[in-house]
């Protein structure tokens, strides 16, 4: 697996208030991932990444929302892919940086 499809795995880092609450309690951090991505690919991703090491990876498809539009035509959202990825304990990812 090439360096490239590596770094463009992880889309982006999917906050809300669940992942929060997961993030606290069990030390798993969310991700949104490209919907081709696999699971070793994900904990390969984020420990290049991150410099971390990973204990597990659970994936599951989010189906995208209808949305209706004014007039006779109907929307709707992408179907996206998002990753709970486990840290072993010691190891933490922060995305805020240091609060002085």
């Amino acid at each position: 697996m090439n360096d490239e499809r590596i770094m463009s795995i992880l889309v982006s880092p999917h906050i809300s208030e669940k992942s929060t609450r997961v993030a606290d309690a069990s030390n798993q951090i969310a991700f949104k991932v490209r919907t081709d991505a696999r699971k070793p690919e994900i904990k390969r991703a984020v420990e290049k990444m991150f410099n971390v090491e990973v204990e597990s990876v659970s994936v599951l498809n989010v189906k995208g929302k209808n949305k209706g539009v004014r007039g006779r035509s109907r929307g709707r959202r992408p179907d996206w892919r998002k990753a709970y990825v486990r840290l072993k304990p010691g190891h933490d990812i922060d995305f805020v940086g240091p609060v002085e």
